[in-house]
């Protein structure tokens, strides 16, 4: 048991570094670019499916209601949240459209698609960020290893240097906890 654990802590750590030495330039410009958006008066609408969507939320909340710092609630929606929105869509237009439609119908120029996909490839999570990238959206995507789909049609993407999907995971929440903590000190408190 003892091997697997740090068999575990050991990867977590590998794919961290990669961060730290790898793309802490990267995490500064999509926080820039976050930060020149919010202050333009647009959103940050994340999604993703299944423990993305959970980050996903995590991230919204973190946003509107506070990272750290008692400041202005920063316009963010997580579009995994409202369950008649995502089965009311899934049920009329299939799986694939249910961040779509949302997007649609919340996003406009200037806000940021924030994209969460563990593999990079998830239909619904690419048809979504095609779209924000063709409308003008600023498309940032948290993904593994390639990228997958996901990297090509996003603007700023941080591809974690693993392919274990847990791994992965743990990897994006530290990346959502930076970008907040970097957003919140960027705006105007």
């Amino acid at each position: 048991m003892k091997d697997k654990i740090r068999k575990h802590l050991e990867e977590s750590l590998t794919a961290k570094e990669d961060l730290l030495k790898n793309q802490i330039a990267a995490i500064e410009e999509i926080a820039g670019a976050i930060i020149e958006s919010v202050k333009k008066g647009n959103k940050i609408i994340i999604f993703g499916n299944g423990g993305s969507a959970a980050d996903a939320q995590h991230m919204a909340a973190e946003l509107v209601g506070r990272y750290k710092k008692n400041r202005r609630p920063i316009a963010a929606i997580a579009l995994s949240t409202n369950s008649s929105n995502i089965t009311a869509i899934a049920n009329d237009y299939g799986f694939d459209e249910i961040f779509l439609r949302q997007l649609q119908a919340l996003g406009k120029e200037g806000d940021v698609a924030l994209g969460i996909s563990t593999s990079g490839n998830s239909p619904n999570v690419i048809k979504a960020m095609r779209w924000a990238s063709e409308n003008g959206l600023i498309t940032v995507s948290l993904t593994s290893k390639e990228g997958g789909e996901l990297k090509a049609c996003s603007r700023y993407c941080l591809c974690i240097n693993s392919s274990n999907t847990p791994i992965v995971q743990e990897a994006h929440i530290s990346c959502i906890h930076i970008l907040c903590d970097t957003i919140e000190s960027g705006i105007d408190v």
